[in-house]
C-alpha cells in the first residue's frame, strides 16, 4: 500500500495558473495593497520583494520590477539598480533571520528557459543549507517545508522594514 502526501496549500497556485492574455499575477498582487496576505515583504520605488508562494526551499524570495517587463533590456537603469540592491538586501535579511549556508540566485528568461510567467521577469533568491535536499523530491516529487509562508512573512518583513 502506498502512502500519499497531500500538500493542500498548492491547489490555490495550481488553479491560479496563467490564463492566456490575463497579464501578470504579480501586478495584481502589487495592486491589491494587502502586503501580508500577498506575501509582499518590501515595496521600493521601482521594484518589490515577495515570498514565493510555491517555494523550492523555506525563505524562497523573488525580486521583481513593479511594472510588467519580460526582458532585461527593457528595464530602466533605475529598475536594474534597485533590483541588484534588493538582491543584496534579500541575502542579508535571509542570512540574519534564517542563517543559510549558501544561496541560489537567478532568473529564467522566456518560457523555454523555464519562466513560469515570462511577461514579468523576476529574480529568485533561494536560501540553501547543507543537506537541505533529501529523498522526498527524488522519490515523491515533493518538498518538505517546515514553516508556513504567513509565519515566515511575519519573521522577515520587520527585518526588511528595519533596513529602510
Amino acid at each position: 500500500m502506498s502512502e500519499q502526501l497531500h500538500p493542500h496549500w498548492r491547489i490555490q497556485y495550481i488553479q491560479s495558473r496563467k490564463v492566456p492574455g490575463a497579464g501578470s499575477p504579480f501586478a495584481a498582487l502589487l495592486a491589491a495593497n494587502d502586503d501580508q496576505a500577498n506575501l509582499i515583504l518590501h515595496r521600493g520605488a521601482h521594484c518589490f520583494v515577495i515570498l514565493n508562494n510555491s517555494p523550492y526551499n523555506p525563505g524562497h524570495l523573488m525580486v521583481l520590477p513593479n511594472r510588467e517587463v519580460g526582458e532585461l533590456a527593457d528595464l530602466t537603469a533605475a529598475e536594474r539598480a534597485e533590483m541588484m540592491d534588493l538582491l543584496v538586501r534579500c541575502q542579508a535579511v535571509l542570512q540574519e533571520v534564517m542563517s543559510p549556508a549558501g544561496f541560489n540566485m537567478g532568473l529564467n528568461l522566456g518560457k523555454a528557459a523555464g519562466a513560469g510567467i515570462p511577461t514579468h521577469l523576476h529574480f529568485h533568491v533561494v536560501p540553501r543549507w547543507d543537506g537541505d535536499h533529501n529523498f522526498m523530491p527524488v522519490i515523491a516529487d515533493t518538498r518538505v517545508l517546515p514553516q508556513a509562508l504567513a509565519d515566515l512573512w511575519v519573521r522577515l518583513q520587520p527585518v526588511f522594514a528595519a533596513q529602510e
